[in-house]
């Protein structure tokens, strides 16, 4: 199996945040626009992809709202291996969630105008119960892993499952980052909103974690940099690695 090209694609303020107050005010919500039509929109300039994937704090913040997953603990064992409910789909969601903790209630999301199918990223931790569930539900899962995730796997059944050239990666910053480090993200596209808030402790762009990615200086080289519509600079970098 052979992996696809994978693009950080994210929004950001001014201070480096990718969650925060600043993103529902009017400034915020047209960068977002401008965000989404370079990456999902009918004139998008990333074309080669079928969905973008994000760790599991941020399907919570944005889609599960951590709710708990309706198990039915006495189901009946489910088949070994992957399920794929809807191989055809035009657009995809890839939620990494190694041990199935995320409470989905449909097997789609929104998001501004695209309807994606949720495709749930899982470990051999998953319970036979949660993998119950999102058969019941309709949502597609890939096991990558025995007792942790691996991000390799991940992306190349993701190819191999559900095609395209491209894999938009999401966030948040942990997920970032480990995909950094594993030598996996081969761009990063930032649109970065004239707009910040100044809050302490609110997620970053990229933020190391010593149970999965250590902090390592790492180097980045510039491509492009255009000035959007709305005052947004969009910032198109390659990965060149870590700085001895």
């Amino acid at each position: 199996m052979t992996r696809p090209r994978i693009i950080c694609h994210m929004h950001m303020s001014l201070d480096g945040k990718i969650v925060g107050d600043y993103l529902p005010t009017d400034v915020g919500m047209a960068s977002q626009r401008e965000f989404y039509a370079l990456a999902y929109g009918p004139e998008r300039h990333y074309r080669g992809h079928r969905g973008w994937l994000s760790g599991r704090i941020t399907t919570e913040d944005n889609f599960t709202h951590y709710r708990e997953p309706a198990l039915n603990e006495a189901a009946a064992t489910v088949p070994d291996g992957d399920y794929i409910a809807v191989p055809d789909s035009t657009m995809n969601y890839f939620s990494i969630d190694p041990s199935g903790q995320l409470g989905w209630e449909k097997n789609s999301i929104d998001y501004f105008d695209t309807n994606a199918h949720v495709v749930e990223i899982l470990s051999g931790r998953a319970s036979n119960a949660y993998k119950d569930l999102l058969r019941r539900l309709g949502i597609s899962y890939l096991i990558a892993g025995d007792d942790s995730l691996d991000l390799e796997l991940a992306v190349e059944k993701i190819a191999e499952n559900f095609g395209g050239e491209e894999l938009m990666l999401g966030g948040g910053g942990g997920v970032n980052w480990s995909f950094i480090r594993a030598g996996l993200c081969d761009e990063v596209s930032i649109v970065l909103t004239p707009a910040a808030d100044g809050a302490k402790g609110a997620q970053t762009l990229f933020e190391a974690d010593d149970r999965y990615s250590a902090a390592v200086p790492t180097e980045f080289d510039l491509q492009d940099a255009q000035k959007l519509d709305d005052g947004s600079l969009w910032l198109r970098y390659t990965v060149k690695g870590p700085i001895s």
